[in-house]
């Protein structure tokens, strides 16, 4: 029986058929069987290569520029960009589950042509400002620890492309497993520098009070925009979207909605552990550098050569580029899959699994290569957290649509998202299009 037999409905809120499987190679492999607690750990996982996202190289740029500068004050936009996430990746989940779609699939299914088309550009250059933040942390990892030119690391992390055909072809379960064991040893790189750093708490928690300077201060706006698009990212909405619909989960409706609990479960946990490495980042700067009236620190390779007179300790530095290196491969992986689920979804192409990722990867990892090579090791900060805004104002593109989809009952039937998750999912889409809005008139004026 083909894949496409097996599909759940088409409801006839859609305008034509999804066309193949997202990830058609590893679609509803992992299985779903057994007792309650076996049927749960089987989600466990697509949440953990989502999460990677919200703790990417570019989000570690615009939390050490924050936490230089502003102290823990911006500690608290992490926190609601994080519950911003949370409730955007759950109708992710509830979008696959309920129309077995993905986003890109669902906005190429119900919009005519040239609007799919627009959204299709929009996806790929935030994709693209995703990759170039990963190659520039990858890069910077291996210069820190190994010594490795700039220009050679870019080049290195081509190479993920084979890692995920080799992972994917002995399962889908060993991609998330190098993802979890890779989030592992950054936490625990933090922990030990956070020790190290041994911060002030009371101000920490303070720090997650809001305040409205962040808005009335055009600077402090610009990193906050940052660290918003650093941790709601695009891509993750198409990622989400496309991974949960390995498990095979069935297609009854009492099936989807546990399908639905448990992926939820899964992303939130995930999100609430990228949280806490997002905090660690933002707080290792506060503690070291903005307490000794370091202001300015943004550069990774400044950050790393500070650390060691800062924290006193040699090994300081070394767990830095470890963790920014783990996370710089996981980052790699997943913009990977992503890229492959937006030109898939968005262009219904077919082609061999090899060939798919090596296209999606070029489209990103190209121009990310160029810029890299260009700016090379000075100006990495600001390039890092400008790929950050950019992603900020292309995430609009990515959520109005996925509101749009999971309110409406003919394209998602008994899970249709109900009435008050749609009220706070579009006062969070209204809020990030109106700091976008914001930091477009700060910009032009």
């Amino acid at each position: 029986m083909t894949i496409e037999a097996r599909a759940p409905k088409v409801f006839s809120g859609w305008n034509q058929g999804r066309g193949e499987a997202s990830l058609a190679d590893v679609h509803r492999t992992v299985k779903v069987s057994g007792n309650v607690w076996r049927r749960a750990a089987a989600f466990v996982g697509p949440g953990y290569l989502v999460a990677v996202g919200y703790m990417d190289p570019g989000n570690w740029a615009t939390s050490l520029a924050g936490g230089s500068k502003f102290g823990y004050a911006l500690l608290t936009v992490a926190l609601v960009s994080n519950i911003m996430a949370i409730v955007l990746q759950s109708l992710c989940a509830r979008l696959a589950i309920a129309s077995g779609r993905d986003l890109a699939q669902a906005c190429r299914d119900a919009f005519p042509r040239p609007v799919a088309w627009v959204l299709w550009a929009m996806a790929e250059l935030a994709i693209i400002a995703t990759d170039i933040a990963e190659v520039v942390g990858t890069a910077i990892g291996l210069n820190l620890i190994f010594g490795i030119p700039l220009e050679i690391g870019v080049l290195i992390t081509a190479l993920d492309v084979f890692l995920i055909l080799y992972l994917q072809r002995v399962g889908f379960r060993w991609v998330e497993a190098l993802v979890v064991a890779l989030l592992a040893v950054i936490a625990a790189c933090f922990i030990v520098q956070i020790a190290m750093a041994d911060p002030v708490w009371g101000d920490v928690i303070r720090g997650f009070a809001p305040t409205t300077e962040i808005v009335t201060n055009p600077e402090m706006l610009y990193l906050a925009l940052g660290i918003l698009g650093a941790t709601v990212m695009p891509h993750n909405l198409y990622l989400h979207s496309g991974i949960v619909q390995t498990r095979d989960y069935g297609n009854s409706i009492p099936e989807k909605k546990e399908a639905l609990k448990f992926a939820t479960i899964d992303s939130t946990v995930a999100l609430m552990f990228a949280l806490c490495i997002n905090a660690a980042i933002l707080i290792l700067a506060a503690a070291t550098f903005h307490a000794a009236g370091q202001t300015n620190v943004a550069e990774l390779g400044e950050v790393h050569s500070l650390l060691a007179p800062m924290l006193g300790l040699a090994i300081a530095p070394t767990l830095f580029g470890i963790a920014l290196l783990c996370c710089g491969i996981n980052s790699t992986v997943t913009a990977t899959l992503a890229g492959q689920i937006v030109m898939e979804g968005f262009l219904n192409i077919q082609l061999a699994p090899w060939l798919r990722r090596l296209i999606t990867r070029a489209i990103a990892i190209i121009p990310a290569a160029a810029v890299t090579i260009y700016f090379g090791e000075s100006g990495t900060a600001q390039l890092l957290i400008l790929t950050q805004v950019v992603l900020s104002l292309q995430l609009s593109f990515a959520v109005f649509p996925l509101v749009m989809f999971t309110a409406d009952k003919t394209k998602m039937g008994a899970l249709v998202a109900p009435i008050w998750l749609i009220a706070i999912a579009v006062f969070i889409a209204v809020v990030i299009a109106a700091l976008n809005v914001k930091l477009l008139y700060d910009f032009v004026l």
